[in-house]
């Protein structure tokens, strides 16, 4: 069952800018995460599943409701988190969430008062003196506390230090054992690797492609700087292994695709004092789908 459709969506902004002929499903229980750089289009994309927007040509549907005509229903029924996130300044974090929990219908607030205390938020003080991370947490909380089916979440992990990370993958676990269906919008392949098990890959307002999380983890290459004991077998190691491995003094760095059991296997052969994983920028990912095009 689709729980999101999006079909031909277009807004031309000019200049390039917006999102052009975007195709894609999202089925019930999928962890889908929407990955590109900032501007790449995910914005726009969420802000017209939630009917911010009207396309200029295309259709999206949540739930089986159009957003352009069925937006109130739709926001009723989401967990959302903007990217860029406008409170009430003038209130208490609590008194927003009480109220948007009034809005929302609810009558128990103990799954509120839980997620409160899970992400150390301290919602007493007024909003316009949070720090970025404490505004992120109360906004998490907000799309999580009704329980809903669906969760469209625009850079939710933005702001937040890496502990409450942690807890947020958590919780994006624990709702995919519930069956729950979730659209997550990033700039971090890490991030979205952790949480989704399909991705689709969107630069310039265009669909790269759709993927299987293990088969673009399997794409994605690996980086490790090592460290020999001695020079020579640095040296030694980049002639024996093969043509991806740079030296520097004592420190080869090499650059795998797949399996590491062979690199660790040649390793295990010379005197080694550390080793350091490095992660593939999203940008060198972005050329593995663009013929090594330089990503702005």
């Amino acid at each position: 069952m689709n729980i999101i459709e999006i079909k031909d969506l277009t807004k031309d902004y000019g200049n390039n800018k917006g999102i052009f002929d975007l195709n894609f499903t999202i089925q019930k229980g999928d962890v889908f995460g929407y990955l590109g750089p900032n501007g790449a289009g995910k914005t726009t994309t969420i802000r017209h599943l939630m009917g911010f927007l009207n396309s200029d040509k295309g259709s999206s549907l949540v739930l089986g409701y159009d957003s352009r005509v069925d937006s109130s229903k739709i926001q009723k029924k989401v967990g959302y988190l903007p990217g860029e996130i406008a409170f009430f300044e003038n209130m208490t974090g609590i008194e927003f969430l009480k109220f948007m929990a009034k809005m929302k219908g609810m009558k128990d607030l103990s799954r509120m008062n839980n997620l409160i205390q899970r992400l150390e938020l301290d919602p007493k003080g007024r909003i316009r003196k949070m720090s970025k991370g404490m505004k992120q947490k109360v906004g998490l909380v907000c799309a999580f506390m009704d329980d809903p089916e669906v969760f469209i979440l625009d850079e939710p992990t933005s702001g937040l230090d890496p502990l409450m990370q942690n807890i947020f993958v958590d919780m994006v676990h624990e709702e995919k054992l519930k069956g729950k269906t979730i659209l997550m919008s990033s700039h971090s392949f890490e991030e979205v690797g952790r949480t989704c098990n399909r991705v689709g890959i969107i630069r310039e307002g265009r669909m790269v492609t759709i993927e299987d999380i293990r088969t673009l983890q399997e794409t994605k290459s690996k980086i490790y700087h090592v460290s020999f004991e001695l020079e020579e077998e640095a040296n030694l190691f980049m002639k024996s292994y093969n043509d991806h491995v740079v030296v520097k003094g004592n420190t080869a760095t090499v650059k795998i695709t797949g399996n590491v059991n062979l690199l660790l296997k040649e390793l295990s052969k010379y005197s080694i004092r550390d080793i350091e994983s490095a992660h593939q920028s999203i940008e060198e990912l972005f050329m593995h789908y663009y013929g090594g095009e330089k990503v702005d």
